[in-house]
């Protein structure tokens, strides 16, 4: 019946199928015939997951010989070490025996999920030490084939030509020093050049979907991390943008760099079939460079949902709090009970075992060294105080201790600099009815770690907001009741640098629930979001005094640019009318608005450290103005060049009116003829002078009463 359709197409078609020769046709090869789908390097991704080759066996040598009675202990203790580093198929260890002694030839096979998982154990457990005479080799299943085919006779390498690549910090050297920025409205994300000069954004590269969800620099800056339903990718350089390493985490939903930008952790959550059971997490942490997966993590939402500021589906987030500092050694961990701190040398617990705290509930990294803060609430009713603990890492060692009474909650503030740490602590009052606010400051660097206690002139003054100066030693905190508290500035040196804590001076009634340091600090930003509908007055903390005060009505996010020279505010699509940013000046001039629909994000590049030592920067400070004169020519210029093309389009818009009217005054006087022969031969165009100017008189009556007048007698 398939024959006859067939044969009945190709009478229709004309085509005799005696002349057919159907030998001849030659397919091209392949099994898409050499035609590539969009789509085919998500397939070979996808396809990796489930290889059915051997990339998912490991050979594990080095095992005791055994006999047959010690076979199940020994097995035993293997299944429990490989375990923790990846899923082992069902009935995947095979131990081989000799035949003749029954005994183990002393080496495994490991099968499996996945190569990753393989890849994964190869490297974690090749040279454990399982005791002093068994020390593991471990290899892939797939190098002994590689190696049994090596060849007898050496051959040298052939050379490549050397490609350069792309100078991912080539953005730094921008002549004009501008700052990119990356925004994401509707489908597109955008990179912009902040060119304040010229108040308009200059753009540098865009693309539509470029990502799935949200878009993320890197801490330094080098990378922009994007999120797909394949996993990851990170894209470089200044104008480009090209991609420089793929992650494969399927569906992935949040990421996070270690601070030197070594490690990118992954997130991914799977809702249960059964509403009852708690979500499924898997974390991975991936070398940035080399796109390798060095841990991964598994297990429900709830192992994972202690600690952090917030979140998806019951886990807290980050997951990982990263050592402070470029070196990357150190992460840790918030379980209940427990706290565990890997490095990053073997991705390992330090001294293969967690921290046992009971009931803590926070920790915080010092952001420049390997000290872990953290806090344990009351317990027992207020029989044991609830405290505040410095531990240094990876000694484990407690550097200082506060216990605290009648505590309530509280919350940590390292500063920039590591100096510092501030824990806001609420209390209860005597009846328990209520909570008082105060401080416990810790001079870290000091000897003996000295602690000093800071309570409001109003102590039952609400905080409402906290934030240090980015590398200074002062902070500002609001306080007081809605609508309108106060704004109260600290130092923590006093005039005779006695190393108390001194009050610098309180702004009152202020519409303000949010602190918005310059990165450089001495400037900051008041800002009233949410109910405030966005007000804004940029500070001067040297002199305590306003320099501007403005609106950006329904403002939902403010960015200070990393160097401190601008600031921009934003109003998301969480309001559906003014979506966009506006950039501002560091003391609140208004440089330029830029309106987009459906707007969801925007965020600088950060800037790596500097190499200039801080007594270089004060030199720098002091000696501006010599330094400056190159800039201001080069503003003077560019105000110029603003100025004459201000002219030139005022130039283009007169040349285009006077245009205009001279194409109408010709129009005219070609309908002259036709104008006065319609009047039959009166002239219609009476010139100016040609007109008679008379003088006409004329009285007009306004209104008319009639009013009976008696006479008086």
């Amino acid at each position: 019946m398939e024959v006859l359709d067939i044969d009945a197409r190709a009478a229709k078609l004309g085509i005799n199928w005696s002349q057919v020769n159907l030998d001849s046709i030659q397919l091209p090869p392949g099994e898409n015939f050499g035609i590539e789908s969009d789509d085919e390097a998500v397939y070979h991704d996808d396809q990796s997951e489930f290889d059915t080759g051997f990339g998912n066996i490991i050979v594990v040598d080095h095992l005791p010989v055994v006999p047959k009675e010690k076979f199940e202990k020994l097995e035993g203790v293997v299944k429990k070490i490989y375990n923790q580093l990846g899923v082992i198929k069902e009935n995947g260890l095979w131990m081989p025996v000799n035949p003749d002694t029954k005994m183990t030839l002393g080496y495994c096979f490991i099968e499996f999920n996945t190569p990753q998982e393989a890849q994964n154990a190869k490297e974690k457990s090749h040279g454990y030490k399982l005791d002093k005479s068994h020390i593991f080799a471990v290899n892939m299943f797939d190098d002994f084939e590689r190696l049994m085919n090596v060849r007898e006779e050496w051959e040298p390498p052939q050379a490549r030509p050397y490609v350069p690549g792309e100078n991912l910090q080539k953005w730094l050297t921008d002549e004009k020093a501008r700052d990119q920025l990356v925004i994401r409205s509707g489908p597109d994300t955008e990179v912009f050049w902040n060119d304040a000069r010229k108040k308009s954004p200059e753009p540098v590269h865009k693309r539509p979907y470029w990502t799935e969800s949200y878009v993320q620099w890197s801490p330094l800056g080098t990378y922009l991390v994007t999120l797909h339903k394949q996993g990851a990718a990170v894209w470089g350089g200044a104008d480009t943008f090209t991609r420089l390493m793929r992650y494969q985490h399927s569906m992935v939903k949040l990421v996070d760099f270690s601070p030197g930008e070594k490690y990118l952790v992954t997130y991914h959550s799977q809702e249960p079939s059964n509403p009852r059971d708690a979500s499924k997490v898997e974390i991975k942490v991936f070398d940035v460079r080399t796109g390798r997966m060095m841990r991964d993590f598994k297990g429900s939402a709830d192992e994972f949902s202690i600690g952090g500021p917030g979140g998806v589906a019951g886990a807290s987030w980050p997951v990982f709090r990263w050592a402070g500092g470029k070196d990357d050694k150190y992460f840790a961990k918030l379980s209940k009970n427990t706290i565990s701190v890997y490095e990053t040398e073997t991705f390992s617990l330090i001294d293969k075992k967690s921290m046992k705290v009971d009931n803590v509930v926070d920790i915080c990294w010092s952001p420049t060294d390997s000290i872990l803060s953290l806090f344990v609430p009351e317990q027992g009713g207020g029989n044991q105080p609830a405290k505040v603990a410095l531990v240094q890492i990876p000694s484990k060692v407690e550097l200082r201790q506060k216990n605290l009474f009648s505590v309530s909650d509280c919350k940590m503030y390292w500063q920039s600099s590591g100096e510092y740490l501030a824990v806001k602590v609420d209390r209860y009052t005597k009846t328990k009815k209520s909570t008082y606010s105060g401080f416990e400051l810790f001079r870290i660097k000091e000897r003996d770690i000295p602690i000093e206690v800071l309570e409001l002139d109003n102590k039952n003054d609400k905080i409402i907001a906290f934030a240090w100066e980015p590398k200074g030693h002062r902070f500002a905190v609001i306080h007081g009741d809605q609508p309108r508290p106060d704004v109260s500035f600290y130092s923590m040196k006093t005039a005779q640098n006695t190393g108390r804590v001194s009050k610098l001076g309180t702004l009152k009634a202020k519409q303000a629930n949010a602190l918005f340091w310059s990165p450089t600090g001495k400037y900051i930003i008041l800002a009233g979001l949410k109910g405030f509908n966005g007000q804004l007055e940029f500070f001067n903390v040297d002199e305590l005094e306003t320099m501007a005060t403005a609106e950006h009505f329904m403002a939902t996010d403010i960015e200070w640019d990393p160097t401190g020279r601008y600031v921009a505010t934003a109003v998301t699509s969480v309001h559906e009318m003014e979506n966009g940013f506006t950039i501002w000046s560091f003391n609140g001039n208004l440089l330029y608005r830029i309106l987009k629909d459906h707007f969801f994000q925007l965020a600088w590049r950060p800037r790596p450290p500097s190499f200039l030592t801080a007594e270089k920067e004060e030199e720098i400070a002091k000696n501006l103005k010599k330094y400056s004169k190159k800039y201001e020519a080069e503003d003077q210029d560019v105000s110029l060049l603003l100025s004459e093309q201000d002219r030139e389009k005022r130039k283009a818009l007169k040349e285009e009116w006077e245009k205009w009217v001279a194409q109408w005054k010709s129009f005219h006087e070609e309908e002259k003829l036709a104008r006065q022969s319609l009047r039959d031969g009166e002239v219609s165009d009476v010139e100016e002078d040609e007109y008679e100017a008379k003088e006409v008189e004329f009285e007009d009556v306004i209104d008319v009463t009639e009013e009976i007048v008696q006479e008086s007698m």
